[in-house]
């Protein structure tokens, strides 16, 4: 019995110590005090469930192993499914990601990352090796009858918080199923005008969680909505490339003679005109041999071809 009051207390301390912590990271990010958790005391149970759970699974192999590389792995397994596990549940039960660590390096699906993983190695080392002796020296001094008792008014308090703040939740998720908005920015916007005008009790849970990710039908529509028109697009536009390429290949022969044609023509532009005047001349020269006859002209034909010959030879001469 004595045994299991200590777990329950154990529980309770880092549950308290873990807020401390967060609030104190959350403090030093925005510069004043915000109180973390879906609870309203000052605990954060997920912080306790994982302390509570290494310490049973580090006494249950102590007989066997004991080792800090023991220690390391049983604390960085037990608190990553704990934290995966309640961020998975969390947004089932309420439409709602608390955290989201998808910009993170290796991390699973957004909900835990490898450098949350080491921490909890880290600190599952702290707890067995270091803080948990202490506490168990403290409470070994401490008569059962009053550990509990302590432990019995902090479950009452912690039931009683816990279906307070489940209240809340409760109104948060038919905030968000109510919101007409269909992205997580606009439903934020929803939830905070619907806290506004609310005890402090709802405003408290707003600030507590500030970069909430709501997710309704709406938005998983929205983004279904967006993930099929994007394949859409692509779709459309291989089928296009395609259709660009089967139109090239079939005009690709045209498209050859057409610029051959172009070239021959562009390069009969700039002939110079010289050079056109003295292929003329050479074939004009090459007829005039073909269809003239010494013995059959005529007089009048003859000294035609001597003039014509005179001419030519002048013209050769001419350098310009």
């Amino acid at each position: 019995m004595d045994f299991f009051v200590n777990i329950l207390l154990i529980f309770f301390i880092f549950s308290i110590i873990g807020w401390c912590i967060e609030v104190t990271l959350k403090y030093r990010q925005f510069g004043r005090f915000i109180n973390r958790g879906f609870l309203i005391g000052p605990w954060l149970p997920i912080y306790g469930a994982g302390a509570s759970l290494i310490t049973l699974t580090a006494s249950g192999l102590n007989p066997v192993e004991s080792g800090i590389g023991t220690t390391f792995t049983i604390s960085l397994i037990t608190c990553g499914l704990i934290e995966y596990l309640t961020s998975y549940f969390m947004e089932k039960r309420f439409h709602a990601r608390w955290w989201d660590y998808s910009q993170k390096p290796m991390n699973l699906n957004g909900r835990v990352w490898i450098g949350n993983l080491v921490l909890f190695g880290l600190g599952g080392i702290l707890i067995i090796h270091l803080i948990n002796p202490f506490l168990y020296g403290v409470m070994k001094n401490i008569p059962l009858i009053t550990k509990e008792m302590i432990s019995g008014c902090l479950s009452v308090i912690f039931i009683t918080d816990y279906s307070v703040s489940h209240f809340v939740l409760k109104l948060v998720k038919i905030g968000v199923e109510s919101s007409d908005a269909d992205n997580t920015e606009a439903i934020s916007q929803d939830i905070r005008l619907l806290f506004r005008d609310k005890s402090i009790l709802y405003r408290r849970f707003a600030n507590a969680y500030p970069d909430v990710i709501y997710r309704t039908e709406k938005v998983k529509a929205r983004m279904e909505s967006i993930r099929v028109e994007t394949e859409k697009f692509r779709v459309e536009a291989e089928k296009r490339i395609d259709e660009i390429n089967k139109q090239y290949e079939k005009n690709k022969a045209e498209w050859d003679a057409n610029i051959k044609a172009s070239k021959q023509q562009l390069k009969s532009n700039l002939e110079p005109s010289s050079s056109i005047r003295n292929t003329l001349i050479e074939k004009q020269t090459s007829l005039i041999n073909m269809l003239y006859d010494e013995n059959t002209a005529s007089q009048q034909a003859k000294k035609l071809f001597a003039d014509i010959e005179i001419e030519r030879s002048r013209l050769e001469k001419r350098l310009w």
